[in-house]
């Protein structure tokens, strides 16, 4: 499948640009049904969108440029990280070479918290309220972009004889892997992880939405998400490694252990802190 869908001029529109997009309005969409459901203005959402947008991209291309892939060396003749960024930093911003090429989740999410909470200060909105409702969208709309690495013919694991294995032709495979043809679709497996994650946490902000405080969704994502990638880097040929553990795997710990340890220490607080007595519940004076 061709990457990109239509060009205007010398502007190629590609798929994976239609498919974050698409998956960001759809999100939006979702949003509002989470606001609504809470009591919030649904029309933020819609309002918050560009902002979460702009510096989701922002920071998912930084997190792509600073990166170091495996295999990636300052000899290779084509963009893969930072090797490449610093002798042409032109090609960091030059979207219309390669459209969506080149975009890091965690750098994404780090964007779009930065832009909820710019938003929500600019209106006035509880910051870790809003998180709990864009949630369940952010994890959708992961699971729709990720197509867009099957598009791309990037996002493979390792060769693979099982009969999902997916076809990479020869000019995207990853050195050393010249001699195989079928790999494991790595991109197929974190979207229907993300898939499982929208049911997850559409089903436990409804199911207990009496017993969470606001921030418990996002969390809930912040330990989801990244304990399935956690497992899916062992797959990634191409993964960016600090010493011998990928990148990814890290942030993704460090995700989980901070977000479960937040969860924890904020329903033992919320649990400690004194109830009011019986005659401090109302304010309407008993009737003699």
């Amino acid at each position: 499948m061709n990457p990109i869908a239509f060009q205007i001029g010398p502007f190629a529109v590609h798929w994976y640009g239609i498919l974050i997009v698409g998956g960001a309005l759809l999100a939006a969409y979702i949003a509002t049904i989470e606001a609504r459901r809470r009591g919030e203005n649904p029309d933020h959402a819609w309002d918050a969108l560009a902002l979460c947008l702009l510096l989701g991209i922002i920071g998912a291309r930084l997190y792509h440029v600073f990166s170091i892939p495996e295999g990636c060396t300052p000899e290779t003749l084509y963009p893969c990280g930072w090797y490449w960024y610093r002798q042409h930093p032109i090609d960091a911003i030059a979207f219309w070479h390669g459209g969506y090429r080149g975009l890091g989740i965690y750098g994404a999410v780090a964007g779009g918290i930065l832009a909820v909470f710019v938003y929500t200060r600019y209106a006035k909105l509880s910051f870790l309220r809003w998180l709990d409702i864009g949630a369940p969208g952010l994890i959708l709309t992961q699971a729709i972009a990720r197509w867009g690495n099957y598009i791309n013919q990037e996002l493979y694991g390792p060769p693979t004889d099982l009969p999902w294995g997916i076809y990479i032709p020869p000019t995207h495979r990853l050195p050393g892997l010249e001699a195989y043809e079928r790999f494991h679709p790595v991109f197929f497996y974190e979207s229907v992880w993300n898939l499982l994650g929208f049911i997850v946490l559409m089903y436990v902000g409804r199911r207990f939405a009496s017993r969470l405080l606001d921030g418990d969704i996002f969390l809930l994502y912040a330990i989801w998400y990244p304990f399935g990638r956690f497992f899916l880097e062992f797959l990634r040929p191409d993964a960016w490694k600090i010493g011998s553990i990928a990148t990814a795997q890290i942030i993704a710990a460090a995700s989980i252990v901070i977000s479960l340890a937040l969860i924890i220490y904020r329903h033992r607080k919320a649990g400690s802190a004194p109830q009011p007595a019986p005659d401090e519940e109302s304010d309407v004076p008993e009737t003699p």
